[in-house]
Order: C-alpha cells, then sequence, then structure tokens
C-alpha cells in the first residue's frame, strides 16, 4: 500500500459522487415522465441539448445577460414542452406504452435536427459568474471543480424538491396515481390530461437546468444531447420510478467512471469511464431488472 496514493483516490471519489450528483439531475427528467405516464422520455438528452443551446446562442451570441438567457430557456422549455403535450401526446392517452415511447423516439431525432437549423452547429461556451480556480481540501490536496459543486448542490436541491412532491403532496400522488392506470385515474376524476402536461413541464425545467449545468463543462452544440445516454444506466441502476434510486444511482455511476478513468485508463489507454456505466447496467438488468429501489411489477392474467 505504500505506492498507493490516497489524495488522489480521494479527489476521484469526491469528484466522482459531485459529477454522480449532476447526473441524477438529468435522470431526474427521465423519472417524471415515468412517474407520471409510465413511459420512458428518450428525447430527455435533447431537450438538455436544446435549453442549452437557447442559453448559449443569447448569452454569447446575441449579447444577454445570463440570467434573461437562462429565464428565455425555462419558458421556451415549459412553452415548448406543453404545446408537445397538448399537440401529440394528448391524444395517446390510453394508448399502449410504446406508442409514447416511439413518439419521444421521433421526438429526438427532430429536435436533434432543429437544433442546428435553427441556432448553428457551432460549439458555443456557457460561462457561468463562478470562479474557474479549482478549490483545494484537506491535507491531500484533493482538487475540485466549483462548477462541480454549483451543479451538485442545484441537484440535490431539485432531488429534494421532487421528493416531496411526490410522496406528500395531493398532486404528486395524482401523478402516480395516473402512471399507474390512465383509465382508472380518469374513473376516479383525475384530470389526466393536467397531470401528463405536469410532468412534461417539470422534466423541460429540469432540462434547461441540465442544460445550464452541463452546457457550461462542455460547452453547447448538438453532442450536448449524449447526456441523455449517459445517464440511462443511472436511471436503470436506481429504479425507474425512485428519485432515491436516481440519487444513489447517480453517484454509484460517477464514482465508478471516475475510478476507470484514474486506474484503468492510464492501463489500457483509455476508454474505460465511458462503457463502465454500461457494464454495471447490464449486470443490473440481469440480477435485478427493475433497479435497486425500483417498484417490480406483478402481473397477474
Amino acid at each position: 500500500m505504500a505506492d498507493f496514493h490516497w489524495g488522489f483516490f480521494l479527489e476521484l471519489l469526491v469528484s466522482g459522487v459531485l459529477i454522480g450528483l449532476m447526473y441524477s439531475l438529468i435522470a431526474l427528467g427521465f423519472v417524471l415522465i415515468y412517474k407520471a405516464t409510465d413511459a420512458i422520455n428518450f428525447a430527455q438528452g435533447e431537450f438538455v441539448m436544446i435549453a442549452g443551446i437557447i442559453v448559449g446562442a443569447c448569452s454569447a451570441s446575441y449579447g444577454l445577460p445570463l440570467w434573461l438567457a437562462i429565464s428565455l430557456s425555462v419558458g421556451f422549455m415549459v412553452l415548448f414542452n406543453v404545446g408537445l403535450e397538448r399537440t401529440v401526446l394528448r391524444p395517446m392517452i390510453g394508448r399502449p406504452i410504446v406508442a409514447i415511447i416511439m413518439a419521444t423516439i421521433g421526438l429526438a431525432a427532430l429536435l436533434r435536427g432543429a437544433g442546428p437549423f435553427f441556432f448553428g452547429a457551432e460549439t458555443r461556451p456557457l460561462n457561468l459568474p463562478i470562479d474557474d480556480a479549482p478549490i483545494i481540501i484537506g491535507d491531500h490536496f484533493i482538487y475540485l471543480n466549483p462548477i462541480h459543486l454549483l451543479g451538485a448542490a442545484a441537484a440535490v436541491l431539485f432531488l429534494l424538491g421532487f421528493g416531496w412532491f411526490f410522496l406528500k403532496s395531493r398532486k404528486g400522488v395524482a401523478m402516480r396515481a395516473v402512471a399507474d392506470s390512465h383509465q382508472v385515474s380518469m374513473a376516479m376524476g383525475i384530470n389526466v390530461q393536467r397531470y401528463f402536461a405536469l410532468a412534461w413541464v417539470m422534466a423541460g425545467v429540469v432540462a434547461a437546468l441540465g442544460g445550464v449545468i452541463w452546457g457550461s463543462l462542455l460547452g453547447v452544440d448538438t453532442q450536448l444531447a449524449i447526456i441523455g445516454l449517459k445517464v440511462f444506466p443511472v436511471v436503470i441502476l436506481g429504479g425507474l420510478d425512485s428519485i432515491v434510486g436516481v440519487i444513489v444511482g447517480g453517484i454509484i455511476v460517477g464514482v465508478v467512471e471516475n475510478l476507470a478513468a484514474g486506474y484503468l485508463d492510464p492501463m489500457v489507454g483509455g476508454g474505460t469511464k465511458d462503457f463502465t456505466p454500461y457494464v454495471l447496467m447490464i449486470l443490473m438488468l440481469m440480477f435485478k431488472p427493475y433497479g435497486l429501489f425500483g417498484k417490480p411489477i406483478i402481473e397477474r392474467i
């Protein structure tokens, strides 16, 4: 153990936890939609991309203040998702869930082409007003990126807020009922259309926040949509219907990615951090397909 550098290990561990919480924020969009519609939104990464591109275009290309650019992005995502729910998804209420899933796949392809068409394909910076200097912690000189701390803090606040919403509020309970059965919910007097729209609006707000945070790290362009696929192992590990699972799954994926990058990449030439989360996802699907905190569904025939 003499050659083991504890400072390097702790830096990878802490940074992995912070990045994992940022993954959890994006994965929350999947959970919000699944809890309300019982379907997976495969366009969540494209939502993040569009929101980030709007902020980058408004601030970098048109010179708007950052707060105004973020407000416009959030407003656009809210209006866009309301329109999407009314024109595309509302007619699908009561139809097989696979119809909604296929609609989100088509929407993802549409948004991936619409972003460059309206805003250009160049990569734009998204500079948040925070210090770029790394934060040094402890005697082991652990270096942390300030944007990681900001993103993790924002993720924790949103995750706690939405957790309270689903567990304690009447609207949250109604959304869970809608996910269980559209027909039964309508028979009980629940306005299914309203909760469909609410779920998509919340997913749009989460995507806007994720676009700002991840766009500040990676820059904003069409490649930002890949974040949707990167966080999919988080959703599978934690469970599609669990906010607690999203947090735990995000931390696991973030830590595993960082440790793989720090210890395995130098030995094999790189690339291990990109596939190790999917190895975890496959193992989880093999041994516990509903995730660590997901609710098993038993169908009686």
